[in-house]
């Protein structure tokens, strides 16, 4: 029984130097709702990718990289997403892990036309997913992103929306969700995002003090992956080598 996390990026230095990076936090604000293994894979690497059937559930990180670059690791990685989405093991993509999901199904990704979103910003569900149970209809999240899914693939049900994300979070099926939010940062990653992104924000017309005085720990990151890991299911008995 493990979680793989496939990494599509790192964070910014600076933060990872004092911080780690994405594969830790995920499994810090998980918890206790996983108790079986972790495993990562490196989707820019060169290492054979892991069969859909190689893991209990699967997580896809953020990145620095844009889907519509349309990189070669990228296409290898969509191949994979299309692979886990025809089984029945759970798949969570976040920011670029969300976009990637979307592309790979045929929805369409490409910089948000209403800005950069970054922050602890409010997210509003618009219908009931286990992945926000027992959340109240409207929430606090932490974002830092550019591109968007502006098109969500065919069937894909929108589960969230914020001021700048019309598709802040989706479900396809019963067992792929995509969450534009980073529910693995805590308040101290978020404020140092805002920090490290500040003059981009002065640049295009933001107040990046308004921003980090908005940051808050009471963000409800930590129980998305909590839910997403409670709808893992049990081992079988057989064998996901």
């Amino acid at each position: 029984m493990r979680i793989i996390i496939l990494v599509a990026g790192r964070t910014i230095p600076a933060i990872a130097a004092v911080r780690g990076d994405f594969p830790h936090w995920f499994q810090e604000q998980t918890g206790d709702a996983w108790r079986g293994e972790w495993a990562t894979y490196d989707l820019q690497g060169a290492e054979p990718l892991p069969r859909p059937r190689a893991a209990a559930a699967f997580i896809i990180t953020g990145s620095s990289s844009s889907v519509t670059d349309a990189a070669p690791w990228m296409q290898r990685a969509e191949t994979l997403v299309r692979d886990i989405a025809a089984t029945t093991i759970p798949l969570l993509g976040v920011c670029f892990g969300h976009q990637l999901i979307a592309h790979a199904l045929g929805g369409e990704v490409r910089k948000n036309p209403l800005g950069r979103e970054i922050g602890t910003v409010q997210a509003r569900r618009l219908v009931d997913d286990p992945l926000f149970a027992w959340l109240p209809r409207t929430f606090h999240v932490n974002a830092s992103h550019v591109d968007s899914v502006v098109r969500p693939p065919r069937g894909a049900c929108v589960l969230a929306t914020t001021r700048l994300d019309p598709v802040s979070a989706f479900r396809v099926g019963t067992s792929v969700w995509g969450v534009q939010f980073h529910p693995e940062f805590d308040a101290d990653v978020m404020r140092r995002y805002v920090e490290a992104r500040g003059h981009l924000v002065k640049e295009e017309g933001g107040d990046p003090d308004a921003l980090l005085a908005d940051v808050h720990d009471r963000t409800r990151g930590p129980a998305v992956l909590q839910n997403f890991a409670r709808l893992v299911p049990e081992p079988s008995g057989t064998s996901l080598d």
